[in-house]
């Protein structure tokens, strides 16, 4: 049985006792980064090689202004990201400085394997947008800062609408009656090849789907908060979207997860709408050269305001509790989060600044696609709601149980109603296990 990468991280930490009790009690546990002192720091980060080179280009910087503090760089790739940090960590070896994502702040921070940056003498959070402030707090410590902000939206690739001569929604007024109808003639034009919609089975479009009906994936203190005919409501969704030729058939849907952005079906532009996250514009346009064009998500009564959206950080910066060299990893974030330099080179893949000075710094600077991203998320505002809770602990692989049970629906194995029951009962006992 292949284990997930969050329940490997528990399982690793609770094989090793000694290990947790050294991560607790360690936090910020030596200073030895000294004014003059040369220290090296192991910085790793998920990536492809565009942001490979862009993020080397940032460490080269940094090294050149800070000639005390060596960058040991340690990219890799989101399939085996998470499995390393889990075995590195469980090992008192995580990397000093951490590239991390929402969903495991609390699973790492709360089991002590992260350091309280808002304790940190070299960071500045006074320029920082509050509300990306508080998306990597946990339990009152602040164990990441957002590297930007971004929003969950729908793609459309214009060329495939061009070619089948369907318009283009309004997003402010779109339904989601209106989504599956547009998908289908879509998929009517294309002829077999082409395709109206990707399902949209990530933990963002549970919980947009979720927040348009009043609830939400995770309650303030870490546990579910939804009813399961809701969840059962979002599954029955994507059937309707199989069943009307909204989307492709449950097979193509498989093989297509499976390939990569270069190779899928959206990257090839064979089909109309997918779901993307705002910072991922310019890569979209890139690879299938056509003109992408973001809107909103529909909502259940037609208005914007109740369509559920919210901000989210693209990803995090964070610092390994166990790292040797505490101040020199603060340096390194605080320059990452809010020198204009870095900024200049970081631009917006990693998500729009949360630095206010820094946003400022580049907006003259912003390609075509990141000036649009930025104006975008700024014209959506008025519609924007809170962001959801910061997931709890033990909710790591939450997003991979929910492909599974929309696999287990696509493929008629389950009903829409039995995917939510089991479902729910299923986090609820990876929480529960996780508390223990």
């Amino acid at each position: 049985m292949k284990i997930s990468s969050g329940n490997r991280f528990r399982l690793k930490i609770g094989a090793t006792a000694a290990a947790l009790a050294l991560l607790v009690t360690g936090c910020g546990a030596s200073a030895g980064s000294g004014a003059d002192k040369e220290v090296t720091l192991r910085f790793a980060w998920w990536g492809n090689e565009y942001l490979n080179a862009q993020t080397q280009k940032v460490i080269d910087a940094f090294e050149a202004d800070h000639p005390n503090i060596k960058i040991k760089a340690a990219p890799g790739e989101w399939s085996g990201y998470w499995d390393k940090l889990a075995t590195t960590t469980a090992a008192n070896d995580a990397p000093d400085v951490i590239q991390m994502d929402q969903k495991y702040i609390a699973e790492y921070g709360g089991r002590g394997a992260l350091l309280d940056l808002a304790k940190q003498d070299g960071i500045d959070l006074s320029k920082m947008d509050q509300e990306q402030l508080a998306s990597g707090r946990y339990n009152d410590a602040q164990y990441g800062l957002s590297t930007g902000k971004n929003a969950y939206v729908v793609m459309a690739n214009t060329k495939v609408f061009e070619a089948a001569n369907v318009p283009l929604p309004d997003d402010a007024t779109w339904t989601w009656d209106d989504f599956n109808e547009i998908a289908t003639k879509l998929t009517e034009a294309g002829g077999g090849k082409n395709y109206g919609a990707a399902y949209g089975s990530n933990e963002a479009d549970l919980i947009i789907w979720l927040r348009q009906h009043g609830e939400n994936l995770y309650s303030q203190d870490g546990k579910l908060d939804f009813n399961t005919g809701t969840a059962a409501s979002f599954w029955e969704r994507l059937k309707k979207q199989r069943d009307s030729q909204a989307s492709p058939p449950a097979t193509v849907a498989t093989e297509d997860a499976g390939a990569g952005l270069e190779e899928s079906l959206f990257g090839t532009n064979r089909i109309g709408m997918a779901w993307w996250w705002t910072n991922q514009l310019g890569s979209l346009q890139t690879i299938t050269g056509s003109g992408i064009k973001m809107l909103r998500a529909p909502s259940t009564d037609g208005k914007a305001t109740d369509n559920g959206m919210y901000y989210k950080p693209s990803m995090f910066w964070s610092a390994s509790s166990r790292s040797k060299n505490p101040e020199a990893a603060a340096t390194f974030i605080n320059y990452l989060a809010n020198s204009p330099e870095a900024g200049e080179i970081l631009m917006t893949d990693r998500g729009v600044p949360a630095n206010s000075e820094v946003l400022t710094s580049i907006t003259s600077k912003l390609k075509p696609a990141d000036s649009t991203v930025v104006n975008f998320l700024q014209d959506i505002k008025p519609d924007m709601a809170e962001a959801p809770p910061v997931p709890p602990v033990g909710s790591g692989s939450v997003q991979n149980v929910i492909k599974r049970y929309t696999d287990e629906v696509l493929y008629d194995r389950k009903t829409p109603s039995a995917a939510a029951e089991e479902f729910k009962k299923e986090v609820e006992d990876m929480l529960a296990s996780a508390r223990k």
